[in-house]
Formats: C-alpha cells, structure tokens, sequence
C-alpha cells in the first residue's frame, strides 16, 4: 500500500507554503518560507506525512516548466526491483504517473498493449502492476482505460504533451483519495489528509470512488465512470449458489499476485474465515508439495475477546499457520488519539474498531508481513449487519446495502486501508472485486434479505456449505462486528474513558460548537474536538460521514452490534445449514 502526492500550479504564479508548526512556533515568517523553499522541498516535505504508507521509497518528479510535482510513497509488493515510481513513459517520456493500490487483471492488460503494438521490438513488459495504466493509457487512451482496468487504486496520470490530467478512483474507493486547493488556486491531491491540511485546510474535498477527472487540471471537476443500473434500480436476478461461490474463488485467487511474504486476517467470523480457506486451498494446489502454510492473524482482548476462539477453530480446520495477537482495554486506550489521526475520521465506529486493526497490523508486520487479505465487504453487499434484520421491505433492503457499498470508502473500506498502512501493511479485500462486487449486487434483494428464520449473509452460506470449507460453528455463526468481537469490555471501556473526558458543560455546547456532524454522545465529542484540533476547520470536517444503524427503522442509534434485537451470543441454530433456498 502506497501513498501519492501531487501539486499543480501555474508557473507563473510560484507556489503558497503553509508553514510547519515548529516553525511558527519559532517565529519564523511565511514569506521567509516561500523565498527559501523550492517546490520539490513543499512537496517532499508535506508527502513525508504519509510516509508510513511506504516506507520502502520515495519518488519524486518535479516539473517547474509545467508546474507540478508528483511524490509516491513505495510500500513494494509487486516488482519489486522495478517498480519504483513516478513511472515515465518508455517512449517519449511526456506521460507520467503515480498510483496507490494494486491493478488484479495488470497481466492481461499488459498482453492487449502487446496485441496493439504487434511486432513491435522489444514486446511491452510491465514494470510493476501499475505501469500499465501508462501504457495501457498511451494505446487506447483513457475512456478505454477505465473501463478495463480492475483493482484497487487511486491514480494521477499527467500527460504533458497534450496537458491532460487524469486521475481515478477505483470504484468502491478500497484506497484513498482527497483533493485540495491552496491559497495561490494550486490544485493538490494526496493518499491522505494530513498532507493537505496545512495548505488547504479552507477547500478540501474526499476524491469520489467511481469517478475520474481529465482534462486540464485548472477545470477540476471528477465525474463519474462507474454507474451500474443497481445503484438506480432493484435487480431481480435469481441467485445461482455455484456462480456465487466460484465468482468468489477467482476473486481470491486473482488477490494473491504477490513478490512478497503475505498472510491473511482471520477473526473467526464467516467473511474473513471464507476468505482464508479459499486462500489456503488456492495456495496448496499451486503448491501440492510445499510445506508452507497461510499465516493468518487474529486479535482480541485474552480470555474474553468471542473471535479468538472461533478463529483458533478455523485455523486449526484450514490448517493455517495461526498467531492470536493480545492486547488490554488499556493499552488499546493509549492509541484513541493515534486512530483519530491516521483514520482521519471522528465516526464512533471507525475509532472503535481502527484501534485493534492498528495494533494486529503492527504485529503483523514485525513479523516481515507485508500484505494481508482479509473479508471487508460482505456485510455491505449481503446485507450483514444485524440491523439489516428490521429493513420494512426487500426494495428498501436493496437501497440500504446500495448506500453502505456507496459509503464504504468513509467507512470500513477507510478504516481497515488506514489502520494497516500506519504500519506499511498492504491489505486486499476480495469481496470488493469489481466484478464480484457487479454480480452480488445484480441478485435480486429477497434471496439477500435476511428472514425472521434465515439469518444474514444465508447465500453467502449456502454457497459455501458444501465442499468442507469452514466449520459449521463458524459458517453458521452470527455476525459479530469486529470491535465487539475482540471482547466486549473493550466498547464498554473505550466509551466510559472518551466520555469522562467531557463534562456536561462542554457537551451541553455541541450544537453551537459542532453545527456540522453535531456529536450525539459524550464519546462522540470526545473524538470529534481530537480531530478538530489535527484537522481544523469545517471543510476537514465535511470529509466524514458517521456510521450508524437506521434509526427510522426502529434500531438504537449505537453502532454496535449487541444493541440490536437480534444480537445474542450463542451460535445460530445448527440445523439452518441444512435448509436451501425456496
């Protein structure tokens, strides 16, 4: 997982600095920093922010003619020796990119760029996955290229001959994106907010996932180029239960490109655990002789926390290579003001839950982990969590898990990509596939819908009940969300300690304080002043969305799992894998 920066201006114009905060504290002028700093400084300095998305290498390409920079943050998993970016093009060197992510169908890409070239000497090989998209952009331009291109990214592609801007989101928004204009009009875009906040603090905005932007970048305007007919409409396609589960394996298997040690997060719920047996069977025919085991990961609070056991029985059935990771509401406590800072986020949920990602992904890669997969996704697209049970109808269910795939780049897609890249751990979610992703929400909501006797994610299930894939502990078990998974005093703590840091005088300002957002809860306020005092002003506040259940259909509006109705803490009934779909 990689971090980028770019900044755009008008030659003409110079460049504005904000000035670091040690730097004010010393006295020392803006207009002392504008005379003194060149752009490569600005922008080598502001993409250090972000530094921990990569901490293999950074490139950096600046252009004073032009009037850009563009900075990429290395973390090297595929091509390694190669791969180093700003990628010039190897043909008249006046295309340029960074990227953040990871391009799944690159190979095949590569091999039509081939095709087009014919007997061209010698044939187009790829640096990396992600040079490509330069290629790929040079032969069939950029239209084409949207449309062929699968993965994980967030992308800056700038051509100077036709002085062309072109920059992409992938359509979930698995990785980050955000976008900024300084005081001078200077377009800047970056992996993470903290790298714009010191000069665009007045004007910035989250990169819409599905939508790209070309054309000069002074007309910055995204668009979008990812618009299936589900988003509009109620699909009324019948479930295939054998598609289902094969969309799945290939989804995991094109994940597994990778030049580096990998592993894989198990929690002991069913996404994860799925998404680790397929990788292990995946890996196993690959390699029949091999000695090598999947090594998967788990956290939790010791003795209390419900995943680490049902990840322990995974692990033992799949045959993994397993590493439970402990940790104490205490030490959990100490990281409050870290998570605020890396997620970007003040939402109850994402805090909550960023911290045990943030201390496994740590453990993680001590061990020389560098990428991992794990199960985001599968509640949004199966409608999964728990509160999905009081949706009034199947329309209405459809539009609910529409707009949790919509929101899932402020939300889980944000916290799980954050929380690892605070420790330069790449992680992939298979569920978030584009072409899975197109075929799950294409099934017609009454077979995705949960019933007073089916439980959530029932497809999801069924497919999977056949061919030993899981224990039925665990594929039948019942959601957990995964900061309650860890053990349930972790909540319970987390929430007294934020809340006993505001009195009620200080809460009883919220409204006047807070306008936007208004925090409902003492432990709300809390995270919202951290992050107001990281990332000050209305418009960093505007990058957030709040996650909670939907309270007009009778649900509490605490984002835990345990205060919905359904919640309890026993298995689902284990005779519900015997039925089938009517």
């Amino acid at each position: 997982m990689c971090g980028i920066l770019c900044i755009f201006h008008r030659p003409d114009q110079g460049h504005t600095n904000g000035l670091p905060n040690e730097a004010l504290s010393n006295g020392a002028s803006e207009e002392c920093r504008k005379s003194t700093e060149s752009l490569r400084e600005l922008a080598f300095r502001q993409s250090g922010k972000q530094r921990h998305r990569g901490p293999d290498h950074t490139g950096l390409l600046v252009d004073e003619a032009e009037g850009f920079v563009m900075v990429q943050e290395r973390l090297a998993v595929l091509g390694v020796r190669t791969g180093n970016q700003p990628f010039t093009s190897t043909d008249d060197g006046t295309v340029h990119l960074v990227a953040n992510g990871e391009i799944y169908n690159f190979r095949q890409m590569a091999a039509m760029v081939r095709e087009a070239d014919g007997v061209r000497e010698p044939p187009y090989e790829p640096r990396s996955d992600c040079d490509v998209l330069v290629a790929f952009y040079e032969r069939f331009g950029p239209e084409r290229l949207l449309k062929t291109v699968r993965g994980m990214f967030a992308f800056v592609l700038y051509d100077c001959k036709a002085r062309t801007l072109l920059v992409a989101r992938d359509p979930v928004g698995i990785v980050p994106l955000y976008a900024g204009w300084d005081r001078a009009g200077s377009l800047w875009l970056a992996s993470e907010l903290k790298c714009l906040v010191e000069q665009c603090a007045d004007d910035v905005m989250v990169f819409p996932p599905g939508q790209a932007f070309c054309g000069r970048w002074e007309n910055f305007k995204p668009t979008p180029y990812f618009n299936p007919r589900w988003i509009a409409e109620v699909p009324n396609a019948a479930v295939d239960l054998v598609e289902l589960r094969d969309r799945l394996e290939a989804a995991v298997e094109s994940h597994l490109q990778c030049d580096v040690p990998m592993g894989a997060l198990l929690s002991g719920g069913l996404d994860s655990s799925l998404i680790a047996s397929i990788a292990t069977r995946i890996l196993r025919e690959r390699s029949p002789h091999s000695t090598d085991r999947l090594k998967t990961y788990s956290i939790g609070l010791p003795g209390v926390g419900p995943d680490l056991d049902y990840a322990r029985l995974v692990a033992d059935f799949i045959g993994s290579d397993h590493t439970e990771v402990h940790f104490s509401p205490d030490e959990g406590l100490d990281y409050i003001r870290q998570a605020v800072y890396h997620s970007e986020t003040y939402d109850v949920t994402t805090i909550r839950c960023i911290v045990p990602v943030m201390l496994l992904a740590r453990h993680i890669r001590s061990e020389g982990i560098k990428m991992v997969l794990s199960g985001e996704g599968a509640d949004e697209l199966f409608g999964g969590y728990l509160y999905f049970h009081r949706a009034p109808n199947d329309p209405e269910f459809h539009r609910e898990t529409v707009r949790r795939v919509l929101g899932l780049h402020l939300s889980d897609c944000l916290r799980a990509n954050k929380g690892c890249a605070a420790w330069g751990l790449e992680l992939r979610v298979p569920f978030l596939d584009t072409d899975f992703l197109q075929h799950v929400m294409a099934i017609r909501p009454e077979d995705r819908a949960p019933r007073e006797t089916i439980p959530e994610k029932y497809i999801l299930r069924q497919a999977f009940a056949g061919g030993n894939y899981l224990p039925p502990e665990v594929l039948w078990r019942q959601k957990e969300q995964f900061s309650d998974g860890v053990g349930y005093s972790w909540i319970d703590t987390v929430c007294q300690w934020a809340a006993g840091r505001v009195s009620e005088a200080k809460f009883s300002t919220a409204n006047q304080r807070f306008p936007f957002n208004t925090p409902s809860t003492k432990e709300a306020y809390y995270y919202r002043e951290v992050f107001e005092e990281l990332f000050p002003g209305e418009s960093c506040a505007r990058t957030v969305q709040r996650w909670v259940p939907r309270t007009d259909w009778g649900c509490p509006e605490d984002p835990s799992g345990r205060k919905q109705h359904v919640h309890h803490e026993k298995l689902v009934d284990k005779s519900m894998k015997g039925k089938v779909m009517e």
